[in-house]
């Protein structure tokens, strides 16, 4: 039996499925990722890394480059992918039951996906960091203070009630879906050690370090998987 087919039936045969997504599921959206060959860090912005330029403190310290970077890398008009639309078709079949990203772009949602949780925050998320303002949106607040988007900054750590529902719906799992990372960064890969479940469908076009605990490796990208997966 093929992989796509084995998964098809796992799915199939599952009542509770959680998907762990990661940067590879937007790029074929148009968003670039960070770690890639042509990925975000690959290229200095107005001579900064840009791994420098999203710690807390260099936005402390220098936040109308933060802006620019914000305004000029970190700006995407793009629509949600066919994996993004099948895992919200999933949900709506009572299949899945939550998606634990790390992405920051809000397409999963956009998509029509109801329970994620978003580990790293999001940028449709604003607020001030003086008089804690809140928006949609960027906005220059009346109060002087750095306006930041609602994300997870290199110096910070990650909320703890989104660890929680993450190890919650982990746990539970009977089918894991994992997509579109390459479980580098800790502590979101570390989640994945909570999964008792059954089935562990990886779907990834390089391999990763936590390849050995899948039962089935899809190597295609991330929407054609789901797209062939979802056809039954």
């Amino acid at each position: 039996m093929k992989e796509i087919d084995k998964a098809r039936e796992a799915i199939k045969n599952a009542q509770y499925i959680v998907f762990f997504g990661g940067a590879g599921t937007s790029t074929e959206s148009g968003i670039p990722d960070f770690r890639g060959d042509k990925g975000l860090y690959k290229k200095t912005f107005m001579g900064y890394n840009p791994e420098e330029i999203l710690h807390i403190d260099f936005v402390l310290k220098h936040p109308k480059i933060f802006y620019s970077f914000l305004q000029e890398k970190l700006s995407f008009d793009v629509e949600p992918n066919d994996g993004h639309r099948a895992l919200a078709e999933l949900e709506k079949l009572g299949k899945l039951k939550a998606i634990i990203t790390q992405n920051i772009d809000g397409l999963h949602q956009k998509a029509g996906s109801k329970e994620v949780v978003e580990l790293h925050g999001s940028l449709r998320e604003y607020y001030c960091m003086g008089c804690g303002r809140e928006d949609d949106k960027f906005f220059i607040c009346d109060c002087g203070g750095i306006v930041r988007p609602n994300i997870i900054l290199y110096g910070e750590v990650l909320d703890p009630d989104k660890i929680s529902r993450a190890v919650y719906h982990i746990k539970k799992a009977d089918v894991l879906i994992v997509a579109g990372t390459s479980l580098t960064v800790y502590p979101a890969n570390s989640l994945l050690d909570y999964f008792n479940g059954d089935e562990v469908i990886f779907i990834n076009t390089s391999p990763t370090p936590y390849d050995s605990m899948a039962t089935i490796i899809i190597r295609k990208p991330f929407s054609i998987a789901m797209k062939e997966i979802m056809s039954f």
